[in-house]
């Protein structure tokens, strides 16, 4: 017990140390020798969130490194930024955009005059997204502010004008901004304009304390008052000052707060177009209106503004909001498109829940099929679930032929991909439900019944509510059937891998020998054979390869395969994904009967027993527990064998 206090002690005064080291406290004149010491200090909020995700560093995924990231981007090289990495899943186009526009906005380019907008479907993670660079900003040091100043603002607003252009050359920066009314009249009445005597803190971001980070909601049609914006006179002050006394103002508007750092607007265009008006001179001419009487008010902030598609395509339908539109960088944040990645997606979600029960293998591979299936448009070049695996990353195999169809042009010829469909949040209600139907935990037989009652039960067009129980009943319903197979194959086959690799050079020997009008070695006797055409037709007839097809199959294989040999890349039954399906479905084949017979069996005779506890204990060891074991099972024989 001791030894455990001691441990929480410790994290307790180290944490305190650390963030003891962050606080400072000075005059002007101080402040002014640690910035010629160190330039960097004075940033302004862009650089601030750009430097916050650049510090956590950022990797390139290159074509290749890696075949399935090939297959996904070709040979363009794809930037990763982990800042995002724990938290946002198949979208690193999107998040490339949003880096490009912290990282030109912090060179002062145009974009640094913009306002970022993120728009998507609702659950695509816009909300998410603004709350990462927020977190950015709590964990980035603090500022150094004017004490006092109800915007925590820049310190080296105090050098008077005539000055800034000599101040400028000793401390090598470009000084920008004005004293907000409050310090003005501190600096002139209370420091008697002693500029390098006025004291100079320390001060951390805190959204939900409001510092440097204002946040302005969706506010009523008829009552948007801008003081929510910029601020107002504390009428309570009026009985001590003027309406014209600065020492009456109250800066706690959501761009006063934002000051230094970020002002988000949430689902922004259900405001009225004039309440945003002072959007524009807050990001393009960098002042808002100060309350009352007195005049203007600096800000460095950075405007995030988020909402759904259908607001957006209203707000810019109507041509009296060109001002706006034109202050606007629009970002798409689509629904993920990548079934690896959706399931990551659930993973994360359920990790942050108090979800402990079991859940067994490809459940959420098949809730993620679903989501990601709804959010396709169709083509002419493929069906919907080769579309997901191409997608995926995966080869798709059609007549014994990987498919040759590329996935950019794929992406090219869509217009809304990924900006409709099942949001995860939808994913997540059904395992909710399937959770609450079964304690015992879920598997992929009562997540889709409990997907399948949910698009029942929702409100959705006629036509949408027939494509997504087409998906769940009959696409998906094959999908998992194949899966299932699979599974108990691998289940039964000792060493499944071993088999299919034994079996992958068997073939290759035999394919070889008859390619080249050569006889093979036995590896076993060293005997001389002839090769066996047999064999090879066996194996290739599972992916209907038959007749004339199967000579140019062998040679497209050893030249593949050659090929690859050449590159010094490991050749295995997994290197030529035609050849491994048909490998893979032959040992599926192989126990085919005897899956049946086992999985159907009412009652079983010693032998029989045996095999199903043998089965019940792989699926075990593959993860599954005994209850979603014989579930499974009992789908495989009511669904899968069928007489």
């Amino acid at each position: 017990m001791t030894d455990k206090t001691s441990r929480f002690a410790e994290l307790i005064e180290k944490d305190r140390a650390s963030r003891e080291n962050l606080e400072w406290r000075g005059t002007f004149l101080q402040y002014l020798e640690k910035v010629k010491a160190d330039p960097s200090i004075p940033k302004l909020a862009h650089v601030r969130i750009y430097d916050a995700i650049v510090r956590h560093g950022t990797s390139l995924i290159t074509g290749p490194t890696e075949l399935r990231i090939k297959r996904l981007f070709g040979d363009e090289a794809v930037k990763v930024y982990p800042f995002f990495s724990e938290e946002f899943f198949g979208v690193e186009p999107m998040l490339a955009q949003v880096v490009r526009y912290f990282h030109s906005a912090s060179m002062h380019g145009e974009e640094s005059r913009q306002v970022l907008y993120l728009m998507g479907p609702v659950g695509a993670g816009k909300s998410s997204l603004v709350e990462r660079l927020q977190r950015g900003l709590e964990e980035s040091a603090p500022v150094y502010a004017i004490d006092g100043c109800p915007m925590a603002e820049e310190p080296l607003h105090l050098i008077p004008k005539h000055l800034r252009n000599e101040f400028e050359k000793m401390i090598g920066l470009h000084l920008e901004g004005e004293l907000c009314p409050v310090c003005r009249h501190r600096l002139k009445e209370e420091f008697k304009g002693r500029y390098e005597d006025v004291p100079i803190l320390t001060v951390p971001f805190s959204r939900h304390e409001r510092r440097g980070v204002g946040v302005v909601p969706p506010v009523d049609p008829n009552n948007q008052d801008t003081s929510v914006l910029i601020g107002s006179v504390d009428i309570s002050k009026l009985d001590t000052f003027s309406e014209g006394d600065p020492r009456a103002l109250d800066l706690n508007g959501a761009f006063n707060v934002g000051n230094r750092g970020m002002t988000e607007f949430i689902e922004v265009f259900k405001n009225e177009p004039e309440y945003l008006h002072t959007m524009i001179t807050a990001t393009q001419e960098k002042f808002i209106p100060a309350p009352g009487r007195h005049g203007t008010v600096y800000v460095d902030t950075c405007i995030v503004a988020h909402s759904n598609e259908a607001e957006w395509q209203r707000f810019k339908g109507d041509p009296t909001n060109e001002a706006i539109l034109d202050r606007v960088v629009v970002i798409k944040v689509p629904y993920n498109l990548r079934l690896t990645e959706e399931i990551k997606i659930y993973q994360k979600l359920m990790e942050r829940s108090d979800f402990r029960e079991h859940i067994a293998p490809h459940t959420l591979e098949l809730a993620a099929m679903f989501a990601v299936l709804s959010r396709l448009e169709p083509t002419n070049k493929c069906d919907l679930m080769t579309k997901l695996r191409l997608y995926n990353g995966e080869d798709v195999v059609e007549k014994g032929k990987t498919a040759k169809i590329n996935v950019r042009e794929l992406r090219e010829e869509t217009r809304r991909e990924g900006m409709f469909g099942i949001s995860p949040r939808f994913i997540m209600k059904a395992i909710d439900n399937a959770l609450a139907e079964s304690p015992d935990g879920i598997n992929p037989i009562n997540v889709r019944e409990a997907l399948i009652n949910m698009v029942k039960g929702a409100d959705l067009p006629d036509d949408v509510r027939k494509q997504y129980l087409e998906f769940l009943q009959d696409i998906l319903h094959k999908a998992y059937l194949e899966i299932l197979e699979k599974e108990i194959t691998k289940a039964f086959v000792f060493s499944f891998d071993e088999q299919a690799e034994a079996l992958f050079q068997n073939y290759l020997d035999h394919a070889e020998a008859y390619v080249n009008k050569t006889r093979l070695k036995d590896r076993n006797t060293g005997e001389e054979l002839q090769p066996d055409e047999g064999f090879l037709k066996s194996v290739e007839e599972q992916i209907a390869i038959v007749g004339s097809a199967a000579q140019g199959f062998r040679q497209e294989v050893m030249a593949y395969l050659w090929a690859k040999s050449r590159r010094g890349e490991k050749v295995s039954h997994h290197s030529y994904e035609p050849l491994k399906e048909a490998i893979e479905r032959k040992l599926m084949s192989s126990v085919r009967e005897m899956s049946r017979v086992i999985t159907k069996s009412r009652t079983r005779d010693e032998e029989q027993l045996k095999k199903y506890d043998d089965l019940i204990k792989a699926l075990l060891d593959r993860g599954y527990s005994p209850h979603s074991a014989e579930v499974v099972l009992k789908y495989a024989a009511n669904n899968l064998w069928k007489d």
